[in-house]
């Protein structure tokens, strides 16, 4: 709903389980906002029915755990590609293939990021690879897993790449999107960051999600603009 609030015109056209689904307006186009719930299987769900419905771009936008040091919390997370440490997009595509945002909407979510700074609201974007994983407490509870060298060996090796944050989505909207032929982008929220706090570095907790919200009305209202400029 606080998403809808930014559309024209919207209205709820369904509510079912962690699905819930308005759809107005932008600068004349048709928008619809999806809820997904939490992880890959009902991200993937959503992006199947809406793709059945019409659907043709996908801006997946959530919260998300930093983990790259440069990354506070606050800060604008977009994910040129993420790291396929869930489950769910191997049942579409060999676990080789990688999982990339379309460069079209990175773009457009990059543009919009930067015209937010500029705003001087203070938010700081970053552009690179998250990991997507299925399970929150394998984050932030590792060692209580039987798991844990296992869990920990990764972990160390994406932060040692530079793996900007971890979240539960992208992979999947990105891996179903390229299965299904449609663009997809991904922008997240950093909470906070575990890793600047074991460094001894400052960790901003940071709930606002009006920014990110904003940020994705207006990558829309970009693309909108740049795909009527091609059309004509």
């Amino acid at each position: 709903p606080k998403i809808a609030a930014l559309l024209d015109d919207a209205k709820q056209v369904a509510q079912n389980r962690e699905y819930n689904v308005y759809t107005g307006y932008l600068d004349g186009e048709k928008v619809t906002v999806c809820s997904t719930g939490i992880g890959g299987p009902s991200a993937a769900i959503a992006v199947e029915e809406l793709v059945k419905c019409g659907a043709d771009t996908f801006i997946r936008i959530g919260t998300s755990g930093g983990m790259d040091l440069s990354v506070s919390g606050g800060d604008l997370v977009i994910a040129s590609a993420a790291v396929r440490g869930e489950g769910t997009s191997k049942e579409y595509l060999p676990e080789g293939y990688p999982a990339v945002a379309d460069f079209t909407v990175t773009t457009a979510l990059a543009k919009a990021a930067a015209e937010l700074s500029e705003d001087k609201l203070g938010k700081r974007y970053h552009v690179g690879v998250v990991q997507s994983k299925d399970s929150f407490f394998g984050q932030h509870a590792p060692e209580t897993m039987p798991v844990y060298q296992e869990l920990q060996n990764k972990w160390s090796a994406y932060c040692k790449l530079d793996c900007l944050a971890s979240e539960m989505e992208s992979s999947t909207v990105f891996i179903v999107s390229q299965t299904r032929h449609v663009r997809s982008g991904a922008m997240f929220l950093c909470l906070a960051n575990q890793e600047r706090e074991k460094a001894g570095l400052s960790n901003i907790q940071n709930h606002d999600l009006k920014p990110l919200m904003e940020c994705a009305v207006q990558t829309i209202k970009i693309l909108i603009e740049k795909d009527e400029a091609e059309n004509h």
